[in-house]
């Protein structure tokens, strides 16, 4: 069995020793502890969407309670917050380690949703909201980093299916709104006849953050209730702790009765890998992270276009998903929908479909046929064809059908892309490359914000411009030079 990026020109004693790691994790397998893994690693994902769709769900009645200057300037402290998030828990994950971000993340995110609850003003609720954004903002990279460092190669997979997860915490915030929101909110202030909207009949928002921080704050306590994470297999490889990966093997494995042949004669003679000597918080070690995303001709490309592929999706997913509220209210205005009940309940209904995306592609990536990068262009050419689809919806029935639809195929390419990412990547420098990416992402999604504004998401062109981005990314797919596909990542 190969790996899906062989060092041996680079590395050679990293390259043998990590084939050494990659059998060990095959020999041990699955175990409960993978499972509970890919559950509490799943809460983190959840949380991100869960900040994600909450802003969507508020940004509207909150602005109806302070009057802004600016309405989407909560979208843009979302994405700022998650992009110095993705950033700073990228980059300290490959210099301190995993553990710590996985440990602490959530209750940062919780601690600052609550308060954005009470929060007395527009600027407040920014300022709150930017910082709950930058607890969440590392999950999508420790989350995907720490659970494929763990797992055997056949359940590489699961990488992919976490992104599941994704669509639990938008479920979740969806029928959270539809439970507040439409019985705690005001009416349009600028809409005769002309109630002045305070926070005493505004509240529903208020509870969304409330009910949404509590649930975080639990899921951070079961995060270092439920397992006591150590550092990963493959970190520890990295930083040169031969002996501790050895321990924590022969744990892992004598704890489920699995048999567990590494040594540390045998990962002694594979020879000494490539550290880095000096300060671990000198500008050089992350610049050395970075530098080693294009350390071969194959790995640079790979790279570019995974960065391409971030900064075109972290424009076009919040084009849909952030403003998804006004998506359904604006089209079921037009067709005489105008009950905020069924403005919600349609939204829950996407993100519950949301759910499934993930799953099916998980099954795809683990086809010949399809692989990792060909079901990335399948997920990313039907959404694009959906969405040209929803341009032109003619009734309130297609207005929801179409939605869900896309909400389904578009997690299809979201969540492949997510496996791949950290499939492709060099192990010691994962979490930095996909905090990079990340970043970009986000950074896209403030300029989405700004599209929206001038473009109006009450008109087709924010969803002519998904379509089109789309369908670049199916192309960009089908080029990528890595295949992990019946390889183990390294």
């Amino acid at each position: 069995m190969t790996e899906v990026l062989p060092m041996l020109d680079i590395d050679p004693a990293m390259s043998r020793k990590m084939h050494l790691v990659n059998n060990t994790l095959d020999e041990i397998g699955w175990t409960p502890f993978h499972t509970k893994l890919f559950c509490l690693n799943g809460f983190g994902y959840g949380v991100d969407s869960l900040q994600v769709s909450i802003q969507g769900i508020i940004a509207g009645q909150a602005a109806y309670e302070f009057a802004p200057s600016y309405a989407r300037s909560l979208t843009i402290a979302l994405y700022t917050g998650m992009l110095v998030g993705a950033l700073f828990w990228g980059s300290t994950a490959d210099i301190i380690g995993r553990k710590f971000a996985f440990n602490v993340s959530l209750f940062v995110c919780s601690a600052f949703t609550i308060v954005a609850g009470a929060a007395p003003s527009w600027n407040s609720l920014a300022f709150f909201v930017a910082f709950a954004a930058f607890g969440a903002g590392g999950n999508l990279i420790l989350d995907t980093t720490i659970l494929l460092e763990y797992i055997p190669h056949n359940k590489q997979w699961l990488v992919t299916w976490l992104a599941a997860w994704w669509g639990v915490g938008c479920m979740i915030g969806g029928f959270v709104a539809w439970g507040f929101m439409p019985n705690f909110s005001c009416s349009d202030p600028s809409v005769a006849p002309f109630t002045e909207c305070t926070r005493g009949s505004n509240m529903g928002w208020r509870y969304v953050f409330f009910t949404i921080g509590a649930l975080i704050f639990v899921l951070s306590i079961l995060r270092v209730t439920i397992i006591r994470l150590r550092e990963t297999p493959k970190f520890l490889l990295g930083q040169g702790k031969d002996a501790e990966l050895v321990e924590h093997f022969q744990l892992l494995a004598s704890k489920y009765n699995r048999t567990c042949s590494l040594t540390l004669e045998k990962l002694e003679a594979c020879g000494t890998i490539n550290a880095r000597k000096g300060s671990k918080w000198s500008p050089g070690e992350f610049f050395l992270h970075v530098s080693s995303l294009f350390s071969s001709r194959k790995v640079s490309i790979t790279s570019v276009l995974l960065i391409l592929s971030w900064m075109m999706i972290g424009l076009a997913y919040p084009l849909f998903n952030v403003f998804l509220p006004s998506y359904l209210a604006s089209r079921g205005v037009q067709f005489g929908i105008t009950s905020t009940y069924e403005t919600w309940r349609n939204y829950a209904l996407n993100q519950v479909v949301s759910i499934f995306g993930p799953i099916l592609a998980g099954h795809m990536c683990e086809t010949k046929i399809f692989g990792r990068k060909y079901t990335m262009a399948v997920g990313g050419l039907i959404t694009m064809a959906f969405f040209f689809a929803y341009s032109q919806v003619t009734s309130q029935v297609q207005n929801v059908a179409y939605s869900c639809v896309i909400s389904f195929t578009l997690e299809i390419y979201v969540a492949t892309l997510y496996g791949y990412t950290v499939e492709v990547l060099p192990s010691a420098h994962r979490a930095t490359g996909n905090g990079i990416m990340v970043a970009l992402n986000r950074l896209m999604g403030i300029i989405s914000a700004v599209i929206a504004t001038e473009a109006n998401t009450n008109t087709p062109v924010p969803v002519f411009i998904c379509a089109a981005l789309y369908g670049a990314l199916a192309i960009i797919a089908a080029v990528f030079p890595f295949e992990p596909y019946g390889k183990r990542a390294s």
